[in-house]
């Protein structure tokens, strides 16, 4: 397939958008992780000048006045001054504050505008769309797949949990507490037409739970870019390879470094945020708001460490899902990736997470993540599977009846690359990643599978990394394409 990247879709452009805004970097250092990086730096020096200016105003203030002090008056001054400068400096602090909370709800409300609607339905159709553009614009090989899939976790992960929540909401799966002040006690069907029906309850139960939700999964691992942490990750001398496999003892280290400073961030860096207004009464209300939304956070963070049964399972299954799918491990192998809830499933045994949270994420996900590369054996106008070609397809879809049978776009028709693919579930009877369809093939000589797979694959890199019959295929460079990143748009099927 050649390269015809010329731009990307409106779409594609504020995934991209979103993810510099997460964990990208820049000139300007305005993304969530390098405000934290700031916030990290800027944290000895504020506490060796908040502590200069509390001594100086105790010095002054134990101090006698001066014979040509004419009653104390320059000495009363000085203290006036030293007051005035910690005063300056604490506001400082605080507009600081403030502006990174803000930066963070700004950008926990663009996550939700992107990824939720008023009808259930529409909301797995515009996350499967955003999951699966991630998954796609997200290298399957080469030199920068960790440090980009780095990169990109924390907004697939933020999505992955709304729409976990959702599941577990309409299951009734959820005992917390906080939750449930937020939420009636309605059934799944009122749950899922909740906007429609209750828009005040609707919004309420957005900004209370959903924003410090997605809040939570943004900053779960921003404490790995402490300077200890980082000191753990790079070396003291920045020579080491940050995705590496750590000793036990460091990624002890760096689970405790990276759990400390991540609630230090929330609590110092982003705490509550600020009434503005004149009222004493809706200050007092707004204040408590805030301080349970930030108390929810903080108890959602505590929890994901050892979730057991608890609203832990919101944060930690989602995060071992898209460490998975998005993996920075040198292993990574993009074949695998359809594994990933052999993974979860193993965790939920040893108890570091709970089995039915993990059925319900299966639910949702199917076994085939969103964006992945499927190769099929097709079925001809005349109903009959074809034995002489496979074809390519993309997971689109959310839900799938049966998680073994992805609902996909198909890519190629032919053995043509098409932009405007038709949906389709595809059995597992047909699906290469099963080998007993492969074998299906087996009659075909080689010759012929080394003519399609140069008719399929993009270059001779792509040939070498392909077996003649590949059980998935890289969807990357297709995706790359402008007029290929219309997956999701409705089609006359």
């Amino acid at each position: 397939m050649a390269n015809k990247k010329i731009s990307d879709t409106r779409f594609t452009v504020q995934i991209k958008t979103l993810l510099a805004k997460t964990y990208g970097r820049s000139i300007l250092k305005d993304s969530l992780v390098e405000m934290a990086i700031g916030f990290y730096e800027s944290q000895e020096l504020a506490l060796l000048k908040n502590d200069e200016l509390k001594n100086r105003i105790t010095a002054l203030a134990e101090s006698e006045p001066k014979a040509d002090d004419r009653g104390g008056e320059d000495l009363k001054d000085r203290i006036k001054k030293a007051e005035r400068e910690q005063k300056d400096f604490h506001i400082e602090l605080r507009v600081a504050r403030e502006n990174r909370h803000s930066k963070l709800l700004e950008l926990a409300r663009e996550i939700i505008h992107i990824c939720e609607a008023d009808e259930i339905d529409e909301c797995n159709r515009k996350s499967s769309q955003v999951l699966g553009t991630i998954q796609l614009l997200s290298p399957t090989s080469g030199a920068k797949v960790a440090m980009i899939n780095e990169q990109n976790k924390a907004l697939y992960k933020a999505v992955l949990c709304l729409r976990l929540l959702d599941r577990l909401c309409l299951d009734r799966e959820l005992g917390e507490a906080y939750i449930s002040q937020h939420l009636p006690n309605i059934s799944c069907t009122a749950y899922a037409t909740l906007a429609d029906d209750e828009p005040d309850i609707y919004q309420s139960f957005i900004d209370n739970v959903k924003v410090p939700l997605v809040m939570a999964a943004l900053i779960q691992d921003i404490g790995n870019y402490h300077p200890e942490a980082q000191n753990i990750l790079v070396g003291p001398n920045k020579d080491q390879d940050p995705y590496r496999v750590l000793e036990i003892e460091n990624r002890k280290e760096l689970l405790q470094t990276n759990y400390r400073e991540t609630l230090k961030f929330l609590v110092e860096g982003i705490g509550p945020r600020t009434y503005v207004g004149n009222s004493k009464t809706e200050k007092v209300k707004f204040d408590k708001v805030e301080l349970h939304k930030l108390v929810f956070i903080k108890h959602l963070l505590k929890s994901s460490i050892n979730p057991q049964n608890g609203i832990g399972n919101l944060l930690k299954v989602p995060q071992i899902y898209t460490s998975i799918i998005l993996s920075t491990k040198s292993n990574y192998n993009y074949k695998l990736l359809p594994k990933v809830y052999q993974a979860l499933n193993a965790n939920a045994e040893r108890g570091s997470c709970r089995q039915s949270v993990v059925d319900s994420l299966y639910k949702i996900t199917g076994k085939y993540p969103q964006g992945y590369g499927v190769t099929y054996v097709p079925k001809d106008s005349d109903g009959k599977v074809a034995e002489d070609r496979y074809e390519y397809a993309v997971v689109t879809s959310l839900y799938p009846e049966d998680p073994e049978r992805p609902i996909c776009r198909t890519a190629t028709r032919y053995l043509t690359f098409i932009a405007r693919g038709q949906n389709l579930v595809i059995a597992k009877e047909n699906n290469l990643y099963y080998a007993e369809t492969a074998k299906k093939l087996s009659t075909i000589s080689k010759k012929r599978l080394a003519e399609i797979l140069e008719q399929l694959a993009s270059n001779y890199r792509e040939r070498e990394e392909l077996d003649l019959i590949p059980r998935c295929w890289h969807s990357g460079e297709f995706f790359s394409a402008k007029e290929n990143q219309k997956l999701w748009n409705r089609t006359a099927d």
